[in-house]
C-alpha cells in the first residue's frame, strides 16, 4: 500500500491533499512481539519510546533521524519495529540523494550493504528507488 501511494504520487496521478503524506509513526511498530522477548528487551523499549520523535524528524528531513529510521526498518531495531528491507532501502537511498552535509563514508557503506543484492532482490531495489523518489519529494529534496 505504501509503495503504491508513492508510486501515484510519483507519477502525479494524486495530488497532495488526496491523502496523509506519510503513514503513522506508529504502523511500523512491531506489535507481534513484546520488547521483553527481545534479546535486548532495553534497547527495544528505547526504540520504541523515542520512535515517533525519530520518524517526525526523519520525514522532517533530519539526517540522524533518517539514519536511524533506515537502520531500524532493515533491521528491526532489537525487534522494535516491523523490519522492511524496501523501505529501509529507499531510506538509505534518500540519505545518499539528500546530500547531508554531515553525510560521512557509512552512508556510502550502508547504501552498499542495505541495498544491495545480497540483502535485497532486483525487484525490492527498483521498488525502493521509486519509494525513495516519492519520499524525497515529500521532504522537498
Amino acid at each position: 500500500m505504501r509503495l503504491l501511494s508513492a508510486t501515484l504520487f510519483a507519477c502525479g496521478c494524486v495530488s497532495l491533499a488526496d491523502g496523509p503524506l506519510w503513514p503513522p509513526a506508529q504502523t511500523y511498530v512491531d506489535t507481534t512481539v513484546q520488547c521483553s522477548q527481545s534479546s535486548n528487551p532495553a534497547r527495544c523499549q528505547y526504540t520504541r519510546d523515542t520512535w515517533k520523535a525519530k520518524y517526525d524528524e526523519a520525514i522532517a528531513g533530519g539526517y540522524r533521524a533518517q539514519k536511524h529510521v533506515a537502520l531500524c526498518l532493515s533491521t528491526g531495531c532489537d525487534e522494535a519495529i516491523q523490519p522492511d528491507k524496501m523501505l529501509g532501502c529507499a531510506w538509505r537511498i534518500v540519505i545518499a540523494d539528500a546530500r547531508h552535509a554531515e553525510a560521512d563514508s557509512t552512508d556510502a557503506m550502508n547504501l552498499d550493504r542495505f541495498c544491495g543484492t545480497d540483502y535485497i532482490d532486483e525487484k525490492g531495489k527498483l521498488a525502493a528507488a521509486s519509494q525513495a523518489k516519492a519520499m524525497l519529494r515529500l521532504i522537498g529534496k
